[in-house]
């Protein structure tokens, strides 16, 4: 985009994937001073400013000068922010929004023709560096916008680019992904408790044993399915345990939740 010497970066709403931006963008080799960052909320700009060294400026004004525009609001916020915000972004600026559910096309109504959108759905563990994201194109959107977002998330994790219409699957799978695996964390270290280990110990075991079978999976040439037959001999302490997985119906429960997920991004929209 022409008439930029320097990259300006608007982050409008720093919540906690606000704030997962922050990180990966200054990782990504961009300064503090190319941020700059917006919320409603003055004690926790305060807070990130003071943390960041990024500079804060009321929500209007933050989009006059940033080539990538990133709004990271609650979907429910989303209209109002662009009610305040669209007639104010050019074509030589892009949108870039991180908020479940809102479909690019939703927020194009709110901008000039010609103004690139790009949809993102990030999760959490952006914040260390080990994110999963997914990009997709607006109407106005070119490939070159996409190497952009590419860009600004590189020391973010891995992205991937995908049409659109997959976003809720992606939301279903990898942007609430990381809760399920929380969550069963949660679910391993009361049964280590129950079983007599403390809970320091049964929570060092957990989560060694979770962040190295995630290792392995990396490995190329792995596949979950080979992975989990080599550690379970027949009519052995693994087996036991993977027969009451499949007697409680595991694999459906997964399949569940992630429908509903699915469906929930779907109603946000």
């Amino acid at each position: 985009m022409e008439g930029f010497t320097q990259p300006q970066i608007a982050i409008i709403g720093v919540g906690i994937i606000g704030e997962a931006l922050i990180n990966s963008i200054l990782r990504a080799g961009f300064s503090a001073e190319q941020i700059v960052l917006a919320d409603k909320r003055l004690e926790r700009l305060e807070e990130l400013s003071h943390k960041y060294g990024c500079s804060t400026n009321p929500t209007e004004s933050v989009v006059v000068d940033a080539e990538n525009i990133l709004l990271a609001v609650k979907p429910q916020d989303m209209d109002e922010l662009l009610e305040k915000i669209g007639k104010l972004v050019s074509r030589d600026q892009r949108i870039i929004s991180f908020a479940a559910g809102k479909k690019t096309v939703q927020i194009e109504k709110f901008l000039s023709d010609g103004v690139p959108v790009l949809r993102v759905m990030p999760n959490t563990p952006m914040s260390v560096g080990t994110g999963a994201s997914a990009i997709s194109k607006g109407k106005y959107a070119t490939n070159e916008d996409v190497t952009a977002v590419q860009d600004l998330l590189k020391s973010s994790g891995k992205t991937i680019v995908v049409d659109e219409s997959l976003q809720d699957a992606v939301t279903a799978t990898s942007g609430s992904g990381p809760a399920y695996f929380f969550k069963f964390v949660e679910a391993m270290i009361e049964g280590a408790t129950e079983l007599g280990l403390s809970e320091a110990d049964a929570k060092t075991l957990v989560i060694q044993t979770i962040s190295g079978a995630a290792e392995m999976l990396k490995l190329e040439g792995s596949s979950p399915k080979k992975l989990r037959e080599n550690v379970t001999s027949p009519n052995g302490t693994t087996f036991a345990a993977l027969n009451s997985f499949d007697e409680g119906g595991i694999t459906e429960l997964v399949k569940k939740a992630m429908r509903a997920a699915r469906d929930r991004s779907q109603e946000l929209s």
